[in-house]
């Protein structure tokens, strides 16, 4: 864990910074900029750092990284603009004004904004349309107590800066699917939010925690996602990644994990992974139970400058392996320039080759020294942009 001190130093830092700005609303933008030291990694240096951000809400398309590559598809002359004025919901008729109507009924290019703070409390699962944006910021949304976020045969999806808990398993029932007609859905687990064959997704600055199931989950052949800047805290099983041993689909499956804070009270899957193929680059592990990252079925990782702080009692082994009817000599478990502290280990694999993610050129990121990384994920989860602080 991190010590007090280093605590203590942090936020007597961070508080120095707040009271500069706050007694000097005269600074510049540029100025504002350069004391909260905004750049802190890729994603977020592309957006933040223009104060007519809320102008330009779809300048952040252009600003993923990893397998989902850019979301420029999201964006362009046929945009829908689409803003949430209701917090409430209805699964089979949903009104005008309702998150379920412009992420389910309306098809096309939409853009995802809320008129204000809401905690909104879905009744049935919420199936998200292809080409959808639900970008949060500058309000605090919670999608909370009840069913939550699923993507159903979908592509081209941004989920950003929402606030996702306490999600409850559901029984089967009736409910508007991603192409705006009423389906009948199975049971579901209770995942903050659950992929299943969807590609493109990017996944960018929420905070999940405390939910039945798992935090997220990308099943059924789901690949080219980017889970980017969230906050994953208060849950025993946190990210899987591949549906089942069984499910051979998922070998094709390519998963950027970067930038996320893990912690606290973690206990396992950050993430586990079946079948195919993680970076996972630049993260923040602060402790874990029973493992940081594991896998069954031969998949392949590779694990690159993230800083894993392994818990003051019990396991200080990051990685976990369910070998079983496969050869483990065959898997690809890889560590690359990681940092330990508290004692943590990783068990490589021996021999063989470093996995490469074998980015394009619109994919590609530069990993940095882990001695940022506590820099680079400070700002994880979802956040409020208020009209006097930059965001």
């Amino acid at each position: 864990m991190v010590s007090q001190s280093t605590n203590h130093v942090l936020w007597h830092f961070t508080l120095t910074i707040f009271i500069v700005i706050l007694f000097n609303p005269k600074l510049s933008y540029a100025e504002q900029s350069k004391l909260m030291d905004l750049n802190t990694n890729m994603i977020d240096h592309c957006w933040r750092q223009n104060p007519e951000w809320r102008r330009h809400r779809q300048q952040i398309a252009t600003c993923s990284i990893g397998y989902v590559g850019k979301m420029t598809n999201n964006i362009g002359k046929e945009l829908i603009h689409y803003k949430v004025t209701d917090p409430n919901d209805d699964p089979i008729n949903p009104k005008f004004g309702t998150l379920r109507y412009g992420a389910s009924v309306i098809q096309g290019k939409v853009w995802i904004t809320f008129q204000k703070n809401m905690n909104i409390r879905l009744v049935k699962p919420l199936l998200i349309s292809s080409f959808t944006t639900i970008d949060g910021r500058g309000v605090n949304i919670h999608i909370a107590n009840n069913a939550c976020l699923m993507i159903f045969k979908a592509t081209n999806i941004i989920i950003h800066s929402i606030r996702i808990h306490h999600c409850k398993a559901q029984s089967p029932g009736m409910v508007m699917g991603p192409n705006g007609k009423v389906i009948h859905l199975g049971p579901v687990d209770g995942d903050a939010i659950r992929l299943i064959t969807a590609s493109k997704i990017w996944i960018d600055h929420n905070t999940l925690y405390n939910c039945e199931d798992g935090l997220l989950d990308v099943t059924r052949g789901s690949s080219n996602v980017t889970i980017s800047n969230n906050w994953f805290r208060e849950q025993d099983k946190v990210m899987l990644l591949g549906h089942d041993d069984g499910y051979v689909r998922d070998r094709n499956m390519k998963v950027t994990v970067v930038y996320n804070h893990f912690g606290p009270n973690c206990n396992q899957r950050m993430p586990r992974i079946r079948h195919g193929y993680a970076h996972v680059a630049n993260n923040l592990y602060l402790g874990w139970v029973q493992y940081a990252i594991g896998g069954s079925m031969g998949p392949s990782l590779k694990s690159e400058a993230n800083l894993f702080i392994a818990p003051k009692v019990g396991s200080k082994e990051v990685t976990w392996r369910n070998v079983g009817k496969t050869n483990g000599n065959q898997w690809e478990f890889h560590s690359v320039r990681d940092g330990f502290e508290n004692g943590a280990s990783f068990a490589v694999t021996e021999g063989g080759r470093v996995p490469k993610p074998n980015y394009s050129k619109e994919q590609s990121f530069k990993v940095v020294n882990v001695k940022y990384v506590r820099s680079l994920t400070r700002s994880s989860g979802a956040f409020q942009c208020s009209k006097t602080f930059i965001c």
